[in-house]
């Protein structure tokens, strides 16, 4: 299992732009549903930062994400849209609550 966390910024004029391309993967993943793939996006406070979850749990380690088409269209284009260039950092689980189990709340 392979989790990950990618932080950008991109422009004022282009964070609705952003946020629709995020949710064309999205569309896109609700309607073919890979398996092994948890994934989340959060836009932050600021309005023009935005935070991408995966956590990667295929048995050979290949990310569903890089076949699905809306994501390679969204990736292709992201330095158009950016201020700070996407950081991917790994992430090494030290604990959680529900976080990324798809349990649901009680």
């Amino acid at each position: 299992m392979r989790r990950v966390m990618v932080r950008y910024t991109v422009r004022p004029d282009q964070a609705e732009a952003n946020e629709a391309r995020v949710r064309e993967v999205y569309d896109e993943l609700d309607r073919t549903r890979p398996d092994g793939l948890r994934y989340a996006t959060f836009r932050l406070d600021d309005g023009v930062s935005f935070v991408h979850v995966a956590s990667v749990e295929t048995q050979d380690g290949h990310n569903p994400l890089s076949g699905v088409q809306a994501f390679q269209r969204f990736t292709e284009t992201i330095g158009e849209r950016s201020d700070e260039r996407p950081v991917t950092v790994v992430l090494h689980e030290v604990g959680s609550y529900r976080f990324l189990d798809g349990a649901g709340v009680a």
